[in-house]
Formats: C-alpha cells, sequence, structure tokens
C-alpha cells in the first residue's frame, strides 16, 4: 500500500482547490514564465498574483528561478503525481463498488423478466 503524506496532500489540495492557481499551473504546463507573464491575464495587483505563486510554491507545484530582478516559474509535477496517486487509489473503490451495483441491477433485471415471462 502507497504511503501519502497528509501534509503534502493538504497542501497539494489546498494550492489546486483556487481556480487562479488551476489556471496559472495551466500557464506553466506551456512553459516557464516570468511572474510578470503569469500576471498579465489577471484582472489583479502583481501583489496579489504573488500570493498566488508563494501558495503554489509551498505546495512544491512550481519552482522559482531567479536571474537578476526577473523571477520566473516553472511547473513542478511530482505533488500532483502524488495527489493522483492518492485519488487513483479511491477511484479503484468507487469503480469496484459501481461493478458490484452493475451485477446486483442485472440480477434484478434476470429476475423481473423471468417473473414476466412465467406470467404470460
Amino acid at each position: 500500500m502507497v504511503e501519502y503524506r497528509s501534509s503534502l496532500l493538504d497542501r497539494t489540495f489546498g494550492a489546486l482547490a483556487d481556480p487562479t492557481r488551476r489556471r496559472i499551473l495551466a500557464q506553466l504546463a506551456k512553459g516557464e514564465e516570468c511572474v510578470t507573464d503569469l500576471a498579465r491575464p489577471y484582472a489583479m495587483s502583481l501583489a496579489a498574483v504573488s500570493k498566488h505563486l508563494i501558495v503554489l510554491e509551498k505546495a512544491g507545484l512550481v519552482k522559482r528561478r531567479r536571474d537578476g530582478r526577473v523571477h520566473s516559474m516553472a511547473l513542478e509535477a511530482k505533488p500532483m503525481q502524488e495527489a493522483r496517486a492518492w485519488i487513483d487509489r479511491y477511484r479503484k473503490f468507487w469503480e469496484g463498488n459501481l461493478d458490484q451495483f452493475e451485477r446486483y441491477l442485472d440480477k434484478l433485471k434476470t429476475k423481473e423478466t423471468r417473473r414476466d415471462d412465467d406470467e404470460k
């Protein structure tokens, strides 16, 4: 069984809970960008975007590189991979339950069809 670090998952899901941060990650999926370019599409101050970037950094979802006064951000996928592994564990659980439910419904349908055939 895979061990999950609760604090890492908490930070990852907390960071992913915000739509602005998810859009920033989508931008970074296309490649590294400087902070000012990341902030450009948003109707908020550079300071507000920087706060979002700090949350993403603390969650380990982005990495900052400094070149003089220019700060560039790059996507880091490892925390998302760990979150996906956690989600996949529960996906398997639900798929198993849904498979059992489907078999149960098929069994009920078969019984109902037999009953209808017997009444004819």
